[in-house]
């Protein structure tokens, strides 16, 4: 998440940072709190609305498919 927003050169970056998405979250607990442990290995973070970043109620563990359907 973080690479993927700050890093020109990881290859996600031109989805993410070069879009102006940021990570938001102040710290790892924060964003723990936010979202608590992920459910299971085949949950990966979400961003609810694509559009904005990851944020406090912008962030959710989704699959693959629910991410796709996003």
């Amino acid at each position: 998440m973080r690479a993927r927003c700050s890093n020109p050169k990881n290859v996600s970056y031109h989805n993410y940072g070069a879009r102006g998405i940021r990570v938001l979250f102040h710290s790892f607990d924060a964003f723990l709190a936010e979202v608590g442990l992920k459910p299971s290995g085949s949950h990966t973070i979400d961003r609810i609305d694509n559009d904005r970043h990851y944020e406090v109620g912008n962030v959710r563990w989704a699959t693959r498919r629910e991410q796709n359907l996003n």
